[in-house]
């Protein structure tokens, strides 16, 4: 075996130099766990026309298979649920659904737990097992308990860690359900995106402890990285800390919205001029104030038979919609239908934010409680939001 020691410690260095990797506890974890062990039986590396390009371990070289895992970015390990390198012949197409997540992203977030010898830890999403390794590297194997709801993505994330020498608690089942045995833990960590914090979590973190998980979900951007201290009420706060990508927890994934759109939108109860362009929810912040606002609307953008570009908002829980119209290349109007407006609630969000001076996502705070979630700004009682549990 390729002995990959030196890429381990260039990876290090990059990873410090970005001002992401700053414990040295955490350094010393990332130059002894070989990603390269993470990525079987292969990946698959985005291709033109949105396809992928099948790359198994078994048939790369050493070399090459190296440069794959240092890269610094996420590396697709399966497809749809199902399909995995080794099993894809030639270009394919499909929806990633497990990956090995890039190291930045992967470091900044176990950095942010802040995590001291003596915590256990309850990670939500095992993926690869890389992030696991890493954390039973920082704290002992016995300290880390990783959750995953696809079997045999578990079984290659647990070859793999015996392969890398540990041998942690990893559970199979639905990760929103949290893992009791073990309970309460020090940190939660999720590897993946939810539209609402489980309570669960909050239930299963010690007073004092820290949830750390993506929030969002509805779209593939526009979701923040929310941080929250669980207090002895059981109740939880923090804040967003920063723009974060993942993929859906597998139980709240949303498809597309599909079919014939402009079927959807064929009947409208009205149309205005927009005060704000919808072009706008193309941006990280605002996409995120969106799903604040209308947390079950999903912004879609497609194009005509003749190449015009559309773009809509759908919330098919509440049957409503918002078709935006465009005069040459700008978006001047909006036809809404359904018992919300959709447009009509973002717009006042996006309006109150640039009244606001537009702060970024670290702006925002959160609170949980067993009944409801809680978004604001402080100082603009505009942007504030509620979301009750049903």
């Amino acid at each position: 075996m390729t002995d990959t020691a030196p890429q381990r410690r260039a990876l290090a260095d990059r990873l410090a130099r970005a001002g992401v990797l700053t414990t040295p506890a955490l350094r010393a974890a990332v130059e002894a766990v070989p990603r390269e062990l993470f990525l079987r039986p292969g990946v698959f590396l985005a291709a033109d026309g949105g396809r992928w390009r099948p790359v198994p371990r078994s048939a790369t070289d050493a070399d090459t298979w190296t440069e794959i895992a240092y890269r610094e970015e996420s590396l697709t390990t399966q497809l749809d649920g199902h399909l995995t390198a080794d099993r894809a012949d030639g270009l394919v197409e499909g929806a990633p659904t497990s990956s090995s997540t890039t190291p930045v992203t992967v470091l900044s977030m176990i950095e942010e737990l802040g995590l001291e010898d003596w915590h256990t830890v309850l990670e939500i999403g095992t993926g690869t097992g890389y992030s696991s390794a890493l954390m039973c590297h920082r704290l002992g194997e016995d300290n880390v308990t990783t959750i995953e709801v696809d079997p045999e993505v578990a079984a290659r994330a647990d070859a793999a860690l015996e392969e890398a020498g540990f041998s942690t608690w990893t559970v199979t089942g639905d990760g929103l359900l949290g893992h009791p045995r073990r309970a309460p833990y020090d940190r939660t960590i999720a590897t993946c995106a939810v539209h609402r914090i489980p309570y669960t979590w909050i239930r299963q973190t010690k007073p004092g402890g820290i949830v750390l998980s993506t929030v969002g979900g509805a779209w593939h951007y526009g979701t923040g990285l929310a941080k929250v201290t669980v207090g002895e009420d059981g109740t939880a706060e923090g804040r967003i800390v920063g723009p974060s990508s993942f993929m859906q927890a597998r139980s709240q994934a949303l498809g597309p919205v599909s079919g014939d759109l402009s079927a959807r939108v064929a009947y409208a109860d009205g149309e205005r001029a927009t005060e704000v362009s919808p072009a706008l929810l193309e941006e990280w912040m605002p996409a995120f104030l969106a799903q604040l606002a209308a947390p079950g609307a999903q912004f879609t953008q497609a194009r005509s038979g003749d190449g015009t570009a559309l773009r809509y908002l759908f919330d098919p829980r509440r049957e409503s919609f918002a078709h935006f119209l465009a005069d040459g290349d700008a978006w001047t109007s909006v036809r809404q239908g359904g018992p919300v407006r959709l447009w009509d609630t973002i717009e006042r969000a996006l309006l109150a934010w640039q009244e606001a001076g537009s702060p970024d996502i670290s702006a925002v705070r959160l609170r949980i409680t067993e009944n409801s979630h809680t978004y604001w700004i402080e100082g603009h009682p505009a942007l504030r939001w509620q979301h009750d549990l049903a």
